[in-house]
């Protein structure tokens, strides 16, 4: 039988409990693909999996949940995918590998014309853009926003596509001069660097004391509740993931206190649970890309041996953008 490496925990805790680990890899069963992996994506899911503020759903629990390669055999059933296909994913536990065996429902096709590197330091980030952009608050011509964390992966995409969307003002906030030069680079108007200033108050500065429209969170404690005061009355708070830890304790009745404001908690996998809607996020991801109004950079590649101190950087605000595990 075939042998893959795979990077697993079999507890929580820090970087320490990923280990790299040779395992059998079977002929691809009913409905999958085998895959070869070129290139996997790091994300801050992946270290929430990691240390048990999402819980595993089992043990060992394989990492990762993004990546592209080439299809390298299918299983029965398949007929939607060939053997040297392009793919990327984003959504399937396991992505930490050199191979692997997929569901094909988890699968796209990646452009001819878009490298594979490029496809998976794109796909969760990206889709993560889209969803909250298009769908959570619609962004258009007129609109002003907040985007906490504007030169993460998330950000530099976000910032990018929200000008192309015709945002009157994209303000973000970032953690040093260098990364300040960054975002605003990839399409924010204002960058606060909020080691130096408050940024609820600069966000008031800059909107005229009107506030924003909608305030894209993935920070979290550090960020709330400061965030709500950067609002319009009914504004939106679009709290999406939590890098400096939970929110907790949140009470409903600041939300009234603050302006009749909303909020939602939403997650990608909510947002492409079919592979129809999975399709259609990738398909107006690659269109703009392609379109080259957003700009996907690769900034830090690591071995795929090397994938804890990946995540030791990625926690201690040591990267930037986009981050690679090399197979």
């Amino acid at each position: 039988m075939k042998k893959t490496k795979v990077i697993r925990i079999h507890e929580n805790g820090g970087p320490e409990v990923m280990k790299l680990e040779e395992v059998d890899l079977p002929p691809p069963g009913a409905g999958e693909v085998q895959l070869r992996h070129a290139a996997i994506g790091l994300n801050f899911i992946d270290v929430y999996f990691r240390s048990g503020l999402y819980k595993a759903p089992y043990f060992p629990l394989p990492l990762g949940k993004e990546a592209a390669g080439t299809v390298t055999e299918v299983g029965p059933g398949v007929t939607d995918f060939a053997v040297g296909d392009r793919v990327a994913y984003v959504g399937s536990d396991g992505a930490y590998s050199t191979e692997r065996n997929i569901e094909t429902r988890h699968l796209v096709k990646v452009p001819d014309d878009i490298p594979l590197e490029t496809a998976a330091s794109m796909m969760l980030k990206g889709m993560t853009a889209e969803y909250l952009l298009n769908r959570t608050f619609k962004v258009g011509p007129g609109t002003t926003l907040l985007f906490h964390a504007a030169a993460g992966g998330v950000g530099l995409i976000a910032g990018q596509w929200a000008k192309a969307l015709g945002a009157a003002t994209v303000i973000g906030t970032a953690g040093s001069a260098e990364k300040v030069e960054l975002a605003l680079a990839h399409g924010y108007d204002h960058v606060i660097d909020y080691s130096k200033e408050n940024f609820a108050d600069r966000v008031r500065e800059i909107t005229g004391g009107k506030g924003v429209d909608v305030v894209y969170d993935s920070v979290g404690k550090d960020t709330f509740p400061q965030s709500l005061d950067c609002l319009k009355p009914r504004g939106m708070w679009v709290t999406f993931g939590q890098s400096s830890g939970p929110i907790e304790n949140f009470n409903l009745a600041i939300l009234n206190q603050k302006g009749s404001l909303f909020t939602t908690r939403p997650s990608l996998f909510a947002y492409v649970g079919t592979p129809e809607e999975l399709r259609a996020s990738a398909k107006a991801l690659f269109a703009v890309v392609q379109s080259s109004k957003v700009r996907i950079n690769i900034h830090q590649t690591y071995p795929l041996g090397d994938a804890g101190r990946a995540h030791a950087d990625l926690e201690a605000r040591k990267t930037s953008g986009t981050t690679l595990l090399i197979p």
